[in-house]
């Protein structure tokens, strides 16, 4: 190869977003994708590379997305429908989780999610009856572009972060390579009750390399079932979901 080639091809390498990775740039509520790519989520500098080490504050809103002074805040209203749209597609199989944390003071915009979580979301998976390539377990969200879920009713009036949590599980059978994909947009709620989220836990602390979830025991394509991690879902009762519900059309990028 010759230093002209071998000098674009380094350029491609690191300018060119890595197939099968995604990242959460816009929010959706009530079935309408939302402004224009990371107006209302924070805009991190990681582009769509997952994270690895559970030990990382970047577990919060990814890497340097730790202030959302540029990043305008959404008004909703508690019980609303909301979701999430991504660049590219959820190229790899795993769950989707959704995590909720409530700014101190209200000021969002300069909250670094160093609070509590609580999750209000998870969705995993089926059986797949014709096994094949996509495994024994259908994951919901694979090749996918959005996907909805509710937010809590009960949820208090307030500013807070609203974290998707993408797992890729294509290696998470090896230490330390199960991958995450994170984000964070800024909400503000309205209309709501006085219910408290919990169970919470932290990021980083929350997970471990090796919890239920985040290390699996056997190859993706050949396990027969899937515990996600984290606590357990807010409001109590919640259902873990196996249906996507939300192919929600985006707007041309």
């Amino acid at each position: 190869m010759n230093s002209v080639l071998r000098n674009i091809c380094a350029l491609l390498a690191t300018t060119t977003p890595i197939l099968a990775h995604w990242t959460y740039d816009r929010i959706i509520v009530n079935g309408t994708v939302i402004g224009q790519p990371y107006e209302h989520v924070r805009h991190h500098n990681n582009t769509n590379i997952p994270l690895q080490n559970v030990n990382a504050t970047s577990m919060r809103c990814n890497i340097n997305g730790d202030s959302g002074a540029n990043t305008s805040v959404y008004t909703v209203s508690a019980g609303s429908t909301l979701g999430f749209a991504v660049a590219d597609t959820f190229g790899h199989p795993g769950p989707q989780q959704v995590y909720i944390s409530r700014a101190p003071g209200d000021d969002v915009k300069s909250y670094d999610g160093s609070g509590e979580w609580a999750k209000i979301y998870t969705l995993t998976y089926t059986l797949n009856g014709t096994g094949g390539g996509e495994g024994v377990l259908k994951w919901a969200t694979y090749r996918a572009q959005t996907f909805e879920f509710k937010l809590p009713a009960e949820l208090e009036d307030g500013e807070y972060l609203l974290r998707p949590e993408g797992l890729a599980l294509h290696a998470a059978h090896k230490k330390d390579n199960a991958q995450f994909y994170v984000a964070c947009a800024q909400i503000r709620v309205t209309g709501g009750g006085k219910g408290v989220p919990g169970p919470t836990i932290k990021f980083p602390g929350g997970y471990k390399w090796d919890s239920p979830g985040v290390l699996i025991p056997g190859f993706w394509s050949q396990i027969t079932n899937y515990t996600s991690p984290g606590p357990k879902l807010w409001p109590e009762g919640t259902p873990e979901e196996h249906v996507l519900v939300g192919k929600v059309k985006q707007p041309d990028r």
